[in-house]
């Protein structure tokens, strides 16, 4: 895994204290993108959390762009996010 994926998963892990997290780094499969290029990683997540209940699918999302938001727009140029509840899975 590479450092910047670890800075991300420590931060998934830190505010959401998951049951699962997965993170895939699908860069090269978007070689030559503007967004490779610029050196922004492209990346796939599968998150299960309790804080995740009750919230609709945008308020997961923002709850996890809000906690990687120092790396949006520069490290991370696309997430891919499947945001769970446990009692979804």
């Amino acid at each position: 895994m590479s450092a910047r994926m670890d800075r991300i998963q420590a931060k998934l892990n830190e505010t959401f204290a998951p049951l699962e997290c997965q993170l895939e780094d699908e860069s090269a499969l978007h070689a030559g993108h503007a967004g490779a290029a610029s050196g922004g990683g492209h990346f796939r997540l599968r998150i299960i959390s309790a804080q995740f209940e009750k919230q609709s699918r945008i308020n997961r999302h923002r709850l996890v762009y809000d906690c990687l938001d120092d790396m949006m727009h520069k490290e991370i140029h696309a997430l891919a996010i499947t945001a769970l509840a446990p009692s979804e899975v």
